[in-house]
């Protein structure tokens, strides 16, 4: 946590490496001293929105997936911890089919010739994004065959081949399947009388060929139920697995896991009585998830979006992953049923579907994981506080770092505002809230309590709407005023607002973030969130609600940056300030830290900001479709990407002002969907003092070389020399070193 008037940390953890670079005047990690790039085809382009200087949003976000990949095989990283990241690489690349693949296909399903920013179409995209795909697919098995699955059996955790098992452990597995797995199976023939069965998205499926009596072959589709362990314990009863207690791994028995779905194939002659089983093989289906949800012409946005949602099941099929055994005769069953052409059919080793792998993350033994942490949650905020938090926040601004800091103050924050007899009001958004959440919890209990209670359930938030559903209809059914977004616009922003009478006056608070009110990604993702009762600040709040709750004239912000109403405008001239500055010999800087970076404009902005002469670091995580290093273009730029234990979730915008230092936080990412098509807020940090920290967090970012990639100007990612040296710098553990030392 960091309070306005608080001292700014000290950088470097006791001598144990050395200091990162001081914020004083924000150097921040110099532009490299490298000898710039060209361009493709040599000479830098005349004109910024030359399609060479922007690089491919998908071949970029597959990019990031290699990073995670990376992050896998890092034999720095604790074993469990890399079988964590395969599974997040596999469940990533399910998205990225189900959304950005999806709509690459109906581009061109619907004859849409348009070119992307880079100048590729999307046929000529989907070509590439292929290559990238199998390779990463590749890769992921060997790293999985080769490296992390012997790793785990000298750990004393065996994932078996049924065919490797123990005649104890066979019987173990036969068991499993009689008494849970085989009265859950419906086998699905498919011959004249009965149709090809519609398979469910990102389901593992078995494509089973069964001979009859007369020697003729029919075909079946035997799903795995998704409800029952993917991984199968089959330790004999004389070695029961695993104690209850954590395990060091050398005084644990052996466990022994199987895949559910050779345990199922093993035993398919109890699904099948009287037929010979020909063969059986695994395959996968990843459908187009994104919905189109026509909201003019709904006359209840919660129905059509539950209708939406019934409707994604039945979407067109956009990848299927076969077992590189399975016979091109059954592959030619598959896709002319699920009607998908050659080249969305992947074959790869078994086993398919990596994200199952997450169930071992769940396993009792510590010395497989990352150390465990506790965030850090600030004495005055503690139970033996005798203060109200509304009285901390008057006497200084507070700004929380997650995971570092604890998210606990944001949850204590509504309560205390739901039990105080003085509050009148809260009001605040809702985006992925996830489920049992105490931050819904207090606001029924406000309203219970009387207060007038007003939240913003986004409905269309994706993949998340049907719990954002049900927590818009438990609101409601308690009295709360819910709103369910805005028409045209996603509602992404993060703010909460508390009305309070204070004597006399009324006094307004606010809580304004980076990050979702959710306590379970708050201990994942790294988020800022900051306490203030500035009353400029509270001002533009209240209009802004107002504007989401009822109608409102237009009426632009004073200090708050909101999407899609001033915050490009605002973002461009802070830019065009740098530049000016730069051209009238003051020292120009930027250091912007996001998720992603992909709007045109913005990029051309930045080139010009280059070409005058500004330094700009960027921190981008994911995708960045900005060129870094091209000359006379962009090679004061510098674009690193830091990729660890927690996922970096935090927007920081900072502007050197020719020393009169700014700093923005928010929701928003430079990406075209949020500055026009959703409702971002980003926001001032004020307190100097609090600037002054802020500054001290990007210095630890851009002083990062164990944790950091670096882009080049062709688009590829390569790592610091010193990333293996004990003394480089790890951001994320620098924090965790320094939980509450502000």
């Amino acid at each position: 946590m960091a309070k306005a008037q608080a001292r700014r940390r000290k950088v470097g953890p006791g001598g144990a490496r050395p200091a990162a670079p001081k914020p004083d005047g924000v150097p921040l990690g110099a532009v490299t001293d490298a000898a710039p790039v060209e361009a493709p085809g040599g000479s830098a382009p005349s004109k910024v929105d030359a399609p060479e200087l922007h690089i491919n949003r998908e071949l970029s976000l597959l990019e990031f997936q290699r990073r995670v990949l990376e992050e896998a095989q890092d034999l720095s990283n604790p074993l469990l911890e890399r079988v964590k990241f395969l599974s997040i690489l596999s469940s990533n690349l399910d998205e990225f089919f189900m959304v950005r693949v999806a709509g690459l296909l109906k581009q061109v399903a619907s004859g849409d010739q348009e070119l992307g920013a880079d100048g590729r179409s999307a046929s000529a995209q989907l070509q590439l994004i292929r290559q990238q795909v199998a390779q990463l697919a590749e890769e992921s098995h060997q790293l999985w065959l080769q490296e992390l699955q012997p790793a785990l059996e000298k750990a004393g955790i065996r994932i078996a081949e049924f065919s490797r098992l123990t005649r104890g452990e066979r019987a173990a597995a036969n068991a499993f399947f009689l008494r849970n797995v085989f009265p859950v199976l419906t086998p699905l023939a498919f011959d004249e009388s009965r149709p090809f069965p519609h398979i469910s998205n990102r389901s593992v499926n078995l494509a089973v060929v069964v001979r009859d009596s007369e020697g003729e072959e029919h075909f079946a589709r035997v799903k795995i139920p998704d409800t029952l362990p993917q991984l199968v314990q089959v330790t004999p009863a004389s070695s029961a697995g695993p104690s209850p207690e954590p395990s060091t791994g050398q005084d644990t028995p052996e466990l022994v896991l199987v895949w559910l779905e050779q345990v199922i194939a093993a035993n398919l002659g109890l699904l099948f009585p009287g037929l010979k089983i020909v063969e059986a093989h695994p395959f996968r289906v990843i459908r187009d998830a994104d919905v189109a949800i026509q909201e003019l012409e709904s006359d209840d946005l919660l129905e059509t979006i539950e209708e939406a949602i019934r409707q994604r099941r039945f979407l067109s099929a956009v990848r299927l992953q076969v077992s590189s055994m399975m016979p091109q005769k059954i592959v030619d069953i598959l896709t002319s049923n699920i009607e998908v052409e050659p080249q969305q059919v992947y074959r790869i080793d078994i086993p398919i579907g990596f994200s199952r792998l997450t169930e071992l993350t769940s396993l009792n033994r510590p010395d497989l994981k990352d150390k465990p942490f506790t965030p850090f949650t600030p004495p005055s905020f503690g139970p033996e506080c005798q203060e109200d938090i509304f009285s901390l926040i008057r006497r200084d601004d507070i700004l929380l770092h997650h995971p570092y800091d604890s998210f606990q103050p944001v949850v204590e924050f509504l309560r205390q505002a739901a039990r105080d007899p003085h509050v009148l009001a809260i009001k605040m958004t809702l985006y992925r809230v996830g489920r049992n959440s105490p931050v819904v919890a207090a606001l029924l209990e406000a309203s219970e309590n009387g207060k007038q209670v007003a939240a913003l359930v986004e409905l269309k938030a994706r993949f998340d709407e049907e719990s954002n559903i049900e927590w818009a209809r438990t609101l409601e059914d308690a009295g709360v005023h819910v709103v369910y977004g805005v028409v045209g616009l996603k509602v992404h922003s993060k703010i909460a607002l508390i009305v309070r009478q204070e004597g006399d006056a009324i006094r307004r608070y606010l809580h304004l973030g980076t990050g979702n009110y959710n306590p379970t990604t708050a201990r994942l993702y790294t988020d800022l969130g900051l306490f203030t009762c500035d009353e400029e600040l509270a001002e533009d709040a209240t209009y802004f609600f107002n504007a989401l709750t009822g109608y409102s004239a237009k009426r632009e912000p004073e200090k708050l940056l909101v999407a899609p109403m001033n915050l490009t405008e605002k973002l461009e001239e802070l830019i065009k300030r740098e530049i000016k500055l730069q051209k009238n010999g003051e020292e120009g800087r930027l250091i912007f830290k996001m998720n992603a970076l992909e709007d045109p404009k913005m990029i051309g902005l930045l080139y010009r900001a280059s070409q005058a002469g500004v330094r700009v670091d960027l921190l981008v995580r994911g995708f960045c479709c900005l060129r870094p290093g091209v000359p006379g273009v962009s090679e004061n730029i510098r674009v690193t990407s830091i990729v660890g234990r927690f996922l970096e979730h935090s927007r920081i915008y900072y502007f050197r002002n020719g020393g009169a230092e700014e700093i923005y936080v928010g929701s928003a990412d430079l990406m075209r969907r949020s500055l026009r098509h959703r409702v971002e807020i980003i926001f001032p940090v004020k307190s100097p003092s609090l600037i002054d920290h802020l500054k001290q967090v990007l210095s630890i970012y851009l002083a990062d070389e164990a944790k950091a990639r670096y882009l080049g100007s062709d688009g590829q990612y390569t790592r610091s020399p010193r990333r293996t040296d004990p003394d480089a710098v790890n951001s994320q553990a620098w924090f965790l070193g320094h939980q509450g030392s502000a």
